[in-house]
């Protein structure tokens, strides 16, 4: 099987943005693990599928897999590479647009300045809905991790997020807890696992380790939940700048029951073909 795709990045958390609609693609969970491999393949934290839409409403499908060869519900900075893809493979000339996600529909919008921000949903911090398995609804809980507690706040945004607030992001233990959170037993689905360094009410510095890639440049859901979690503890206020290792994004949330907004670029960086 021969694939044209793309290379893309969203603040440096890359993908391989494979067009579904004019090539017919099925792949096996070794051949997406491939492709994400980065000696033997193209290299990537994610691939990105997009497909027709299966809603007359609705303007594309979008499916993610990690570099695991295991797919997920959603992906922040990945749907602004999307927005990107389709506009400049020539599938659309919408600014903004409807996408099916596995988690539900999302509406990103290329702004006149060429950023991309993409309506993100409404945040549910409810523990059955995360899924988080917990006793009580308390916003921030405890959480053993190997031999230590740790303060969390479990949060979707169409996938699970463990955020925590650290003292400082660069010496926080990615490393060594983040894989712990990612597979902790009370987190059943697997989970982000969020470190935020607080700045001020309107900037936060941030690392993820995420599910199925491991620590990224950048995770654009993961800033959109680190946000949510800061206002919902009354640490932020929106908006809030969100920095990370790859780069800076502008999240706007204005409490619940409303969507999360996202504000970033996103670059393609090479186009080529592959034969599995």
């Amino acid at each position: 099987m021969r694939l044209k795709f793309s290379k893309m990045h969203g603040l440096g958390n890359d993908f391989v943005v494979l067009d579904g609609i004019r090539q017919s693609i099925t792949l096996s969970p070794d051949q997406l693990r491939l492709l994400g491999e980065r000696h033997f393949g193209v290299g990537c934290d994610q691939i990105l599928l997009v497909e027709k839409a299966s809603q007359p409403d609705v303007d594309f499908r979008y499916r993610i897999f990690n570099a695991d060869g295991g797919e997920v519900e959603q992906c922040g900075n990945g749907a602004r590479c999307f927005v990107r893809f389709v506009h400049d493979q020539g599938l659309t000339e919408k600014r903004e647009i409807r996408v099916e996600t596995m988690s539900g529909i999302i509406g990103p919008r290329l702004e006149d300045d060429g950023n991309i921000t993409v309506d993100m949903g409404a945040p549910v911090f409810a523990p059955e809905q995360v899924p988080f398995i917990s006793p009580t609804e308390e916003l921030v809980q405890p959480l053993m991790v190997g031999d230590e507690e740790i303060q969390i706040t479990a949060v979707s945004m169409g996938n699970p997020h463990a955020v925590q607030v650290v003292a400082d992001v660069d010496a926080a233990p990615v490393a060594s807890q983040g894989p712990l959170i990612e597979s902790h037993p009370r987190f059943p689905q697997r989970v982000n696992a969020g470190f935020m360094q607080v700045q001020s009410r309107h900037r936060i510095r941030l690392r993820v380790y995420e599910r199925g890639a491991g620590e990224t440049l950048a995770c654009g859901t993961g800033a959109c939940a680190a946000v949510v979690a800061g206002i919902a503890r009354g640490l932020l206020d929106s908006p809030v700048r969100v920095e990370t290792r790859g780069g800076e994004l502008n999240i706007a949330w204005h409490g619940a029951g409303t969507p999360v907004l996202m504000t970033g670029p996103a670059v393609t960086v090479f186009t080529g073909e592959i034969d599995l």
